[in-house]
């Protein structure tokens, strides 16, 4: 049995360039209509059994290069539970060595947190009792731009993660935010609720996401340099998010990132 390399899924990324008996080489491609790359997901097939090194080779160029000496490659064989494991940085080569016990097997950047499971966060937090939910709009790729909120206090609070599709550990923490302000029993979380109105945008780049980015959206714009002049036509996603701000007002923000 061959073994397949495949990254043509939502937040996938690789592209193999060769092989050489146990040896694979990949590249890791550009965000679209940009020069930022570093996320990297993919998944392997008929691969069991076989001991392979797996080699990034493009990686010395990638956005942050001087963030690989250290780093280590998450590693998981049912999509649920990720590790890291054994990585090495040397001229300008990502390198895993991996033997293969199951049939299939993914590796990534770090834990993705899929398009998927974001909008089974948004049906999940919808459904809860005090949770309002509203699209503030489209992006480029006709994905939906969702916000929640929650909360009857005077503070307008806006928390809001992701404009880097590759810094998925953000949205793990707002998952992790939103799980602890609707429990009902934290005491805690009922203060802030009191106190506070929460105005919540967990993924600000749901195609950026999707398409298996690092840095930017569908039209290959950083939305975190956009806030000073955003547009439908090139960052959606900023111009909807501050227009509602604008009619909410803010007292207290917070741009989740994470790496």
């Amino acid at each position: 049995m061959s073994i397949e390399i495949n990254a043509a899924f939502d937040g996938g990324n690789i592209r193999t360039v060769g092989s050489n008996g146990d040896r694979i080489d990949l590249e890791i491609v550009k965000d679209k209509d940009s020069d930022f790359y570093q996320w990297f997901h993919f998944r392997v097939a008929g691969a069991r059994g076989r001991k392979l090194t797996f080699r990034i080779i493009n990686a010395g160029n990638s956005a942050y290069a001087f963030g690989w000496p250290g780093y280590r490659t998450r590693m998981s064989t049912d999509r649920r539970h990720w590790r890291a494991i054994d990585t090495d940085y040397s001229d300008g080569v990502l390198t895993f060595t991996r033997e293969i016990e199951t049939n299939l097997v993914w590796f990534a950047y770090f834990a993705p947190y899929t398009v998927e499971r974001h909008n089974q966060l948004i049906a999940d937090m919808a459904a809860k009792p005090g949770v309002s939910h509203r699209e503030l709009g489209k992006t480029l790729d006709g994905r939906s731009l969702d916000y929640l909120t929650l909360g009857e206090g005077p503070k307008q609070v806006w928390l809001y993660a992701r404009q880097h599709p590759g810094e998925s550990m953000a949205e793990w923490w707002m998952e992790g935010a939103l799980e602890k302000l609707t429990d009902t029993h934290d005491e805690v979380a009922q203060g802030l609720r009191e106190k506070a109105t929460f105005h919540l945008i967990p993924n600000m780049n749901p195609d950026g996401s999707y398409r298996g980015h690092l840095r930017t959206n569908a039209a290959g714009v950083n939305l975190n340099r956009e806030w000073h002049a955003p547009t439908m036509e090139r960052s959606p996603e900023v111009f909807l998010t501050l227009k509602r701000m604008d009619e909410t007002g803010v007292d207290f923000a917070m741009d989740v990132h994470g790496d």
